[in-house]
């Protein structure tokens, strides 16, 4: 099957992106970006593409190059529905907040409305990817629903999970370390999965192609999540017994990293994982886990989020018995707010879980984070449901300048990795702090040694 016309349904962190970069390599297919929140898509379509809703480096020069060529961002989900041979769903999973399952399980109910949707409308065969994170078994329940349909139209459903790091979601996109497709075994399957292979091909090497059956390539999106997060976790556990003994956690990643069979990524301790997929995708494991009743294995992966909870805890602990028991009606400034640098995603990020301890301490929060708006970080704050919009919007006050949101402050606590960080004249804030002076560099980018010499009460992680 020669593919010419892409959808795409969900214009988010996932989709936006990932259409782009196909878009740019393979001009012979039309591709459409559809999302039926307005706002979002006339983001897309700004002709500034520094507005664009997504900010990864590198993604606004691929939208310029191929948008209104064979890029199209449109609400007008059912005429792409209708005119695509290929149908990616990309839409939000969350965990969800009601019923069975609540907690842990993954919400599926925009997934069913996917499928219904392409249902309703689909007049000829279809390819439906599913490109969204999701349990195991799920496509069983969308061929379910596209199958009894009755007007005849046959859909074959392909696994084409995502394995992209916000912040370096464009390199890997463009240079990605395997591209995996699942899908049946039957010889429909087989041609559905070769015409997507066929896409991927157009930049990918074969050999970086990886073609399974539609469940292990879901379960392999949870797997590698679940490991992921799983080493931060582990990392975090020794940062704090790093400080209980006078090790350096620093040290001691390097020397386990070096070893082979261990490696050297995702060894940084810090305030904790974040982000929308490590604690979705452990928590569906878990929940998966439970109802094949695999307690044992549900309780070994459930200790993966204890430990990241207990990690950002300890940060905001540390924060209030450094300053002397006490950070009511003390201003503290916090230097980013999106879960890594970046990105200006915010989902699951520490900071929103420590300001809100704090804010419970009655602090003055004071934030800068390059990329992300004030909007978003009250709207982080507000989804807690802790306290109302009012108390939120009078705790937390935003800064266009990090010097600004410096100035007065009691204390810094480092809660995003951004590069800028690194290069601030530390002496110039010093001079604007109130005295003891205190950083609490969540992320350990600082050079702690140079920041004791201007004056500074410097608390890392692990150390």
């Amino acid at each position: 099957m020669k593919i010419t016309k892409i959808c795409c349904i969900g214009a988010g962190y996932v989709g936006g992106p990932t259409m782009a970069v196909i878009a740019q390599k393979c001009p012979h297919i039309q591709v459409t970006v559809v999302d039926l929140n307005e706002e979002r898509i006339k983001a897309w379509n700004d002709e500034n593409t520094d507005n664009i809703p997504i900010y990864e480096p590198g993604l606004d020069k691929i939208v310029a190059e191929a948008r209104g060529r064979n890029l199209f961002f449109s609400t007008d989900v059912e005429k792409a529905i209708d005119e695509a041979q290929i149908i990616f769903i990309s839409v939000n999973t969350p965990t969800k907040t009601y019923g069975k399952g609540k907690g842990m399980a993954a919400d599926l109910k925009y997934i069913e409305l996917c499928a219904r949707q392409i249902a309703k409308i689909a007049k000829d065969n279809k390819i439906v990817v599913e490109k969204s994170t999701l349990p195991v078994r799920t496509a069983e329940a969308i061929k379910s629903i596209l199958d009894n349909t009755g007007n005849g139209v046959q859909f074959q459903i392909l696994s084409n999970p995502e394995f992209l790091a916000e912040g370096t979601a464009v390199t890997d996109l463009l240079n990605p370390d395997r591209i995996l497709i699942g899908g049946d075994a039957t010889s429909e399957g087989k041609e559905a999965i070769d015409a997507l292979v066929e896409v991927y091909s157009n930049w990918v090497p074969s050999d970086r192609i990886l073609t399974t059956n539609v469940w292990s390539s879901e379960l392999s999106k949870l797997t590698a999540n679940a490991f992921l997060a799983q080493r931060i976790s582990s990392i975090n556990a020794m940062s704090e017994l790093c400080e209980k003994t006078g090790a350096d956690v620093d040290e001691v990643a390097r020397a386990i990293g070096m070893d082979t069979r261990i490696g050297s990524k995702f060894l940084k301790a810090s305030v904790g994982f974040g982000g929308s997929c490590f604690q979705k995708d452990i928590l569906n494991l878990v929940y998966i886990a439970k109802s094949y009743g695999l307690n044992e294995v549900a309780d070994y992966w459930e200790q993966v989020i204890i430990m990241n909870d207990h990690q950002k805890r300890r940060f905001s602990n540390k924060i209030v018995q450094t300053l002397y028991n006490t950070v009511s009606g003390k201003k503290i400034t916090f230097l980013g707010w999106a879960f890594k640098k970046d990105t200006n995603d915010t989902r699951e990020s520490a900071a929103i879980y420590v300001a809100d301890d704090l804010i419970n301490e009655q602090a003055k929060i004071a934030v800068y984070d390059p990329k992300v708006s004030r909007e978003k970080m009250l709207n982080d704050l507000n989804y807690l449901e802790t306290r109302n919009l009012e108390e939120n919007t009078k705790a937390v006050t935003t800064f266009e300048n990090a010097y600004e949101a410096c100035n007065g402050a009691h204390a810094i606590a480092i809660l995003t990795e951004w590069d800028e960080f690194v290069k601030y004249d530390w002496e110039r804030i010093y001079n604007s702090m109130q005295k003891p002076a205190f950083v609490f560099d969540g992320r350990n980018i600082l050079d702690k040694e140079e920041l004791k010499k201007i004056g500074f009460v410097y608390l890392g992680i692990g150390s």
